[in-house]
């Protein structure tokens, strides 16, 4: 499964500890380079506003607003010398979502779903949890299928929502149960009379998968999606002991840590029950005031309430994943489209910075308690530029531990055999 932080988060203020930008804090920023910014991110350097402290038996370094994963740390193998090909956010989410950098290629999940296929005929091989206040930058295409076929696309859930899964029971008074079957049932006498007469067009047998998966969520989404029979103790440990409070418009930990954490007691209902790929966003696309991880104008103000939420959830999913032994067979990813800068643009955000992030990585026979790969002093660029992690190399670990060789899961597409990977890809062997 992959949590995707949209907005890019900073590792610099979460997970990559840097004492140099506290001894330098406040002097003129001075790369020893030319550096290109988004915006104009080149001012002084910046020490992050959160304190950072030691976890786990590793001992690893962890801003206090996802102080929650504390307890997970030595389950986690964290990654710091990410580089992308991009500051531009839609450039960049596509980057990390699909393993390219434009539209019209599927995504990590629905490459999942082709080459692994279907455990439970009841629900989607491949769910998506976006964020409550709407999708990130590039929307459905970051999950749609592409050139696979169209059964693959991920499956958007809402479970906030009333209608947690648009159109998948007919809500209308005039509509009764007896008509909607029969209506279903014709439906599907013209649709497989149509196909017949148009073989090899993926479309229309999706669309009728579809139905027929509709057909079956109706009688079991509810029941997945149905929390209300979780104890206490576990409501509480993802941060929904709070249910039906009224929260301030102004950002605050309580209700992103309800958000995030219910997508996360879903996600693991989703998992136990077979389904094959859940995908979990935090933030949606640019707005004012800032609802995602884009923080040039405030680090504090924006990333303080939405790490401490997406900490809550992600540490009681990890721990709740750990007691079932479900953490055995299934791997979290955690990334974001790229980093943010060491020095300040303003007085207290920071510019894109492509250059190096962080993910991380837990679960599925990953190697926890370790670090793989620095950043330098100033967390800028890799420590060791010559031997930078991409976005390839994650896919590349993420599908050998599925089982699967990246360079073989292929699809031809437009004359070229078209694969995760691209034509790059090295299995990250340390973290195994």
């Amino acid at each position: 499964m992959q949590l995707f932080m949209a907005g890019a988060a900073s590792h610099i203020d979460l997970w990559d500890h840097k004492p140099l930008l506290e001894k330098l804090h406040g002097e003129q920023s001075d790369f020893g380079e030319p550096v290109e910014t988004f915006q104009d991110g080149l001012g002084p350097w910046m020490k992050s506003p959160f304190r950072f402290s030691p976890h786990g038996q590793s001992g690893k370094m962890l801003s206090e607003v996802v102080a929650p994963l504390g307890d997970c740390v030595d389950d986690i193998a964290f990654v710091h010398n990410m580089v992308g090909k991009t500051g531009v956010h839609s450039q960049a989410t596509y980057l990390q979502a699909t393993g390219f950098q434009r539209p019209g290629f599927p995504g990590m999940g629905s490459w999942v779903s082709y080459g692994l296929g279907a455990i439970n005929e009841n629900l989607p091989t491949f769910v998506v949890l976006p964020d409550h206040r709407g999708f990130a930058s590039n929307g459905p295409k970051n999950w749609g299928a592409a050139f696979l076929p169209a059964s693959a696309q991920g499956t958007t859930i809402f479970p906030q929502r009333a209608n947690p899964i648009d159109d998948l029971s007919a809500r209308a008074d005039f509509i009764s149960a007896l008509g909607d079957r029969e209506g279903l049932a014709m439906l599907n006498r013209m649709n497989h009379r149509y196909l017949q007469e148009r073989p090899g067009d993926s479309r229309l047998d999706a669309r009728i998968r579809s139905y027929e998966l509709a057909a079956a969520m109706q009688l079991h989404a509810p029941e997945a999606l149905d929390i209300s029979g979780e104890t206490a103790e576990t409501m509480k440990m993802y941060g929904l002991d709070r249910i039906g409070a009224t929260y301030p418009d102004k950002i605050n930990p309580a209700e992103e840590a309800e958000y995030f954490g219910r997508k996360c007691l879903i996600a693991r209902r989703l998992l136990e029950r077979g389904v094959r790929f859940v995908q979990i966003w935090s933030g949606n696309d640019n707005g004012f005031p800032r609802r995602n991880w884009d923080s040039h104008e405030d680090i504090e103000r924006d990333h303080g309430p939405l790490a401490q939420g997406m900490a809550v959830g992600t540490a009681a999913l990890i721990k709740d994943l750990k007691r079932t032994g479900l953490l055995d067979d299934t791997i979290v990813l955690w990334t974001t489209e790229f980093g943010r800068m060491p020095s300040t643009q303003g007085q207290k955000g920071r510019d894109h910075n492509p250059y190096v992030f962080t993910n991380w990585m837990c679960g599925g026979g990953i190697r926890g308690g370790i670090t793989s790969g620095e950043s330098d002093p100033w967390g800028y660029k890799p420590l060791d530029r010559a031997h930078s992690t991409q976005v390839y190399d994650i896919h590349a670990t993420i599908l050998h531990q599925l089982g699967i060789d990246h360079t073989q899961l292929t699809v031809r597409h437009d004359g070229v055999d078209r694969r995760l990977t691209d034509v790059h890809g090295h299995v990250l062997t340390d973290l195994i």
